[in-house]
């Protein structure tokens, strides 16, 4: 099985190593440990799109199969194989959740790429204010420190089911998911 991935590099092998894994499942890339290859000239934009070589890649199953071998790591993002660590770029965070949906006490969110997701202690929601423009920047936590912007939509809705909860910081508006409380904003910040 490794030497099929050892012949093959760059783009081919990514593409192998992601093949590798069985049905919807997600190869095992925290436990590779290949040596830094290089920089590869892949974007994923604010937006979710992903580029290559400044052309969009358009063919949604091949993001896909890309999304299943990218890692973040101390020194950023990689696509990753048992033979190869290819830096990429990623302006904001790599994914998008673009669907929620209330399934009794927990919160399921679908990504860009196909990921679904259930809100909790493990995959928290967290929302920065944007420095320049005041706009709140919620994100939910996918896995291993990959992280997907949560869409305006996507993110009214959760304000929508939000309920107002006093903490240290004063009153705030949060939703919960498993079992766990996530404040999406001061009381009266996202009234439209």
């Amino acid at each position: 099985m490794s030497s099929k991935i050892e012949a093959t590099n760059g783009l081919d092998g990514v593409i192998a190593a992601a093949k590798q894994a069985p049905g919807r499942g997600l190869p095992p890339v925290h436990l590779w440990n290949p040596t830094h290859c290089g920089d590869i000239d892949i974007v994923i934009k604010k937006n979710g799109l992903w580029f290559h070589e400044g052309t969009p890649i358009g063919r949604e199953a091949l993001v896909r199969l890309f999304s299943t071998v990218l890692r973040k790591d101390p020194d950023g993002f990689h696509l990753v194989t048992p033979v190869e660590k290819m830096r990429i770029t990623v302006e904001d965070a790599p994914f998008i959740a673009v669907r929620v949906d209330q399934v009794g006490d927990t919160l399921k969110f679908l990504t860009n790429v196909g990921d679904e997701v259930e809100a909790g202690p493990d995959n928290a929601i967290r929302v920065e204010m944007d420095a320049t423009t005041g706009e709140p920047r919620p994100y939910l936590h996918v896995r291993r420190g990959l992280e997907a912007l949560i869409a305006r939509p996507v993110f009214y809705e959760l304000v929508e089911l939000a309920q107002e909860r006093m903490t240290p910081q004063g009153p705030q508006m949060g939703v919960s998911s498993n079992g766990a409380w996530f404040p999406v904003g001061p009381v009266g910040a996202h009234a439209q």
